[in-house]
C-alpha cells in the first residue's frame, strides 16, 4: 500500500506547483527536441502580427515610409 501513498504524494507535489507560461514551455520544447528550424518561422509569423497590428494604429504613415 506504500507505493500508492507515495505516488499520490508526488501527484499532489507536481499539482501545486505552478507552470510555465506558454513562452516558456515553447523555449522547453525547442531546446530537447532540437527544434531549431522552428525558431526562424514563429520570428516571422510575430514580426508579421506586429506589423499588421501597428498598421492599424496611428503609427502607420511613418511605417508605409518605412517600405
Amino acid at each position: 500500500m506504500k507505493p500508492h501513498k507515495d505516488n499520490a504524494a508526488k501527484f499532489d507535489d507536481l499539482a501545486r506547483h505552478k507552470r510555465p507560461s506558454l513562452a516558456l514551455e515553447f523555449w522547453y520544447f525547442l531546446k530537447y527536441n532540437k527544434k531549431w528550424w522552428l525558431l526562424p518561422i514563429l520570428v516571422t509569423l510575430l514580426l508579421l502580427c506586429l506589423l499588421v497590428l501597428v498598421g492599424g494604429s496611428g503609427l502607420a504613415p511613418f511605417i508605409y515610409t518605412v517600405f
